[in-house]
């Protein structure tokens, strides 16, 4: 069970927009050619709503193949559950905090573990999408190097550079981090672009306000035997809160109002 939540406090701002944790696994051919009938009947509590579509994606040999991409739904919409014959994934756009989130994945995982019997995961991935919004956190008199420390600033860490006038700007790295855990990160300004579902049905708009992009995907790749799976997910949560504490500074910690738990 991942119920650890290291941080002594939560922030009342919180500038995630999407969370997704991924554990992909050696194909389950099964999963693809018949539906997933016997795991939906053992979460169809939590995620009473069900979709499926076709995805494309690239082949080993590098050519695009339709895979089927099965999707279990909160009633409310706010969690998504994926499963497709190579990998599990829950993701959402409101995210409760580690614990909830934790809680979420622990019956669906132990359930698709119990149905499908992978035989190991080859690579488990956590992703914090986090999107500064100086209008939201009252900070449109702060140039983002008073938010963001300079490694993720590239230049925009000149005071003398205009920010209006910078059309691209962005730091992209990978790395190791401690043990096991590796890190793709992407930190930049840009726009965020919003699903909106109105009378008219849904509809993609794109938000005037330039965003820092702080885009945070912590992994671990190799073989994880199944029941090492939630000490892995522990061991990434903790890295991930790592880089972004490292990421910023104090000015936008106290602006996203941390209170101790």
């Amino acid at each position: 069970m991942m119920t650890n939540d290291n941080r002594p406090f939560v922030y009342e701002k919180h500038q995630l927009i999407e969370t997704i944790c991924q554990l992909r696994f050696p194909t389950i051919l099964s999963i693809d050619t018949k539906e997933p009938a016997d795991f939906q009947d053992t979460i169809r509590a939590a995620f009473p709503r069900y979709a499926c579509q076709m995805d494309q994606v690239n082949g080993p040999d590098g050519k695009a193949a339709q895979v089927r991409n099965h999707s279990f739904i909160t009633a409310d919409g706010a969690f998504k559950l994926s499963l497709t014959k190579d990998f599990i994934a829950l993701s959402t756009m409101r995210y409760p905090g580690w614990e909830d989130f934790a809680h979420m994945l622990d019956e669906p995982l132990g359930q698709f573990i119990r149905v499908y019997q992978p035989a190991y995961f080859e690579r488990i991935g956590l992703r914090f999408l986090n999107a500064v919004s100086r209008e939201q956190l009252g900070l449109t008199h702060r140039r983002w190097n008073d938010l963001l420390q300079p490694a993720y600033l590239s230049i925009l860490d000149d005071d003398t550079v205009d920010e209006a006038g910078v059309v691209k700007c962005s730091v992209d790295i990978e790395r190791r981090l401690d043990g096991r855990c590796g890190l793709k990160l992407h930190a930049g300004p840009g726009n965020i672009r919003r699903q909106i579902r109105d009378a008219g049905g849904v509809r993609t708009v794109q938000e005037q306000e330039t965003r820092f992009i702080l885009d945070l995907d912590v992994y671990i790749g190799g073989s994880t035997q199944l029941n090492a799976a939630a000490e892995a997910l522990e061991q990434l949560h903790l890295a991930a809160d790592r880089v972004f504490s490292d990421a910023i500074t104090d000015v936008l910690h106290e602006a996203m109002e941390p209170v101790v738990k």
